[in-house]
C-alpha cells in the first residue's frame, strides 16, 4: 500500500472512530449506568433507546423484576427498562445481544426504605468537650524576672485536650485550677496525660508560681466548652435519632473539631437577624426558650454535623409526617426549597436554586451549590447566614441535603452537604448493609 493510501485509510479509520464516538446509540450505552443503587418503594426507568432486541437477565429474581418479568426475557430496548425491586439485596441486571453476547450489565443494589421528618428549627447547642481543651499559651512571670510557659516548655501543644492530672480524670477547667495549686504548692511535678491526633501521649509539667496572680498556674488558656446556635436537620421517628447543623463544630481558637464529651439541644428563640452582604456573613440572634426544658443529647460531632438522639418529637415543625430521603445520585440541579427559621420558632420554606450537583460515591462535605431565590428571604437575611446551616433542603417531596456554608462574598449562595452522609453519621445507615430500618 503507498504512503498516500495509508494515509487516507488512517484518517478514514480516525473518522469513523470519532464518529462512532459521538453517536447516539453510544452515548446511550456510555451514559447507562454501571451500578443502581434504589430504595425498596422505588421505580428506576433506564432508557437506552437503541433499535435492538435483547435478552435481559436477572441474577437474583427475588431481588427485582424487569419489566414485569423475573429471571429472562427478551425485550425491544427502543423502550425503556422498567427496574422495580421486590425486596432488599442485590442482583446483576446483564443485557445479551441474540441471547449469548453480554455487552452491558448492571449491579443493582435494594435499600431499604429510610424516611425522617424534615426539621427547620433552630436550635440551641451545649456542647462539652471529652476534657480540656488547649486553646493558647500564658506566660508567667516569676521571682526571678523569667516570663515563660511551663506547659508550652513541656511540650504541650496547642489542640491538645487534656484528659487527665496526676492520673484523676479531669472534667472542666475547675479540675484544673484546683490541681495545679494543690500540686504546686508541694512543689511536686504534675503527670498530664493528654490527646493529641487521636494519639494519647503523657508530659510531665512543673507548675509555676505567677507572682502577679499569686496562684500557681502551667502557662496556658484552655477551655471545656462550647455553645452556639445552629438548624435541626431531621428526626427519625423510630430511633429518635437527630442530626443538626451540617458541619463539624470547631473550637473558636485553634480551628480543630470538638471532641464530644457530653452535649444537649434546647428550643432556641430568633430575636432579630443580621443581614448578610458582599464580604460579611450574617447571622441569627437567638436566645435560649428554657434551658431546663433539654430536649436531646449530642453523642457525636463530625464534619456533617452534630448527632444524637432526641427524648420526644420535636414541635414547631412545617412538615410533621416523615418524608422519603434521596441518594446523592437522585439529587439534580433545578428549583428546591430551604426550611428554616427567620422570626421567633416559626419555620418556614423558601425557595432555592441548585446550581450545580457535586458528584460523590463517598462522604464529602460539599456536595452541591445553593442559591437562595426567595424574595421574601432575601430581603430578611440576604441569602445565607449563620445559625441557618443544618437547614433541610427538599427537592421533589424528598430530603435531600442540608444548608451547610454561605460564600462570604457572595451571601445569596453556598454549600450544601448530601442528605446520606447526614443519615450515616446518625446511624440510620449500615455502612455493610445499606440503609437501616426506620
Amino acid at each position: 500500500m503507498s504512503q498516500k493510501k495509508k494515509k487516507w485509510f488512517g484518517f478514514i479509520v480516525v473518522m469513523t472512530i470519532v464518529l462512532v464516538t459521538f453517536s447516539s446509540p453510544f452515548q446511550s450505552i456510555a451514559n447507562f449506568p454501571n451500578e443502581l443503587r434504589m430504595f425498596s418503594s422505588s421505580i428506576k426507568k433506564l432508557d437506552l433507546s437503541l433499535p435492538i432486541t435483547a435478552s435481559v437477565h436477572s441474577s437474583n429474581y427475588n431481588v427485582l423484576e424487569v419489566n414485569g418479568h423475573q429471571g429472562q426475557f427478551t425485550m425491544d430496548l427502543t423502550n425503556p427498562l422498567m427496574v422495580k425491586p421486590k425486596q432488599e439485596g442485590k442482583s446483576i441486571v446483564t443485557l445479551k445481544l441474540l441471547g449469548v453476547i453480554p455487552f452491558k450489565k448492571i449491579n443493582v443494589n435494594v435499600i431499604k426504605d429510610v424516611k425522617v421528618i424534615p426539621g427547620g428549627q433552630t436550635i440551641g447547642v451545649k456542647l462539652k468537650s471529652a476534657g480540656i481543651m488547649v486553646v493558647g499559651y500564658h506566660s508567667i512571670k516569676i521571682n526571678n524576672g523569667t516570663i515563660y510557659s511551663p506547659a508550652e516548655k513541656a511540650g504541650i501543644r496547642i489542640g491538645d485536650i487534656i484528659l487527665k492530672m496526676d492520673g484523676e480524670q479531669v472534667k472542666d477547667v475547675k479540675d484544673v485550677v484546683d490541681k495545679v495549686n494543690i500540686l504546686g504548692k508541694k512543689k511536686q511535678e504534675i503527670e498530664v496525660e493528654i490527646l493529641r491526633n487521636k494519639n494519647k501521649v503523657k508530659v510531665s509539667i512543673q507548675p509555676a508560681y505567677d507572682d502577679n496572680a499569686n496562684v500557681y498556674r502551667l502557662g496556658l488558656y484552655i477551655r471545656d466548652s462550647a455553645a452556639g446556635v445552629g438548624t435541626l436537620t431531621f428526626y427519625d421517628p423510630k430511633t429518635k435519632a437527630y442530626g443538626a447543623l451540617g458541619h463539624v463544630i470547631t473550637d473558636v481558637d485553634t480551628q480543630e473539631p470538638i471532641v464530644v464529651g457530653d452535649g444537649k439541644i434546647l428550643y432556641s428563640n430568633v430575636t432579630s437577624i443580621d443581614k448578610g452582604s458582599n464580604g460579611k456573613p450574617g447571622g441569627k440572634r437567638a436566645v435560649f426558650v428554657d434551658e431546663n426544658d433539654v430536649i436531646g443529647n449530642i453523642i457525636k460531632n463530625t464534619p456533617f454535623g452534630i448527632f444524637g438522639k432526641m427524648h420526644k418529637k420535636p414541635i414547631n415543625g412545617l412538615m410533621n409526617e416523615p418524608i422519603s430521603i434521596a441518594l446523592p445520585e437522585e439529587v439534580t440541579e433545578g428549583p428546591a426549597e430551604i426550611l428554616t427559621v427567620i422570626e421567633g420558632q416559626k419555620v418556614e420554606k423558601f425557595k432555592i436554586e441548585i446550581v450545580n450537583v457535586i458528584h460523590q460515591k463517598y462522604p464529602a462535605t460539599k456536595g452541591m451549590i445553593i442559591k437562595v431565590v426567595d424574595p421574601k428571604l432575601l430581603e430578611k437575611t440576604g441569602g445565607i447566614v449563620q445559625g441557618m446551616s443544618g437547614s433541610p433542603i427538599i427537592q421533589n417531596g424528598k430530603l435531600v441535603g442540608a444548608v451547610t456554608h454561605v460564600f462570604i462574598n457572595e451571601p445569596t449562595s453556598g454549600y450544601g452537604s448530601f442528605i446520606e452522609w447526614m443519615i450515616r453519621d446518625a446511624e440510620v445507615l449500615d455502612e455493610n448493609k445499606g440503609l437501616k430500618a426506620s
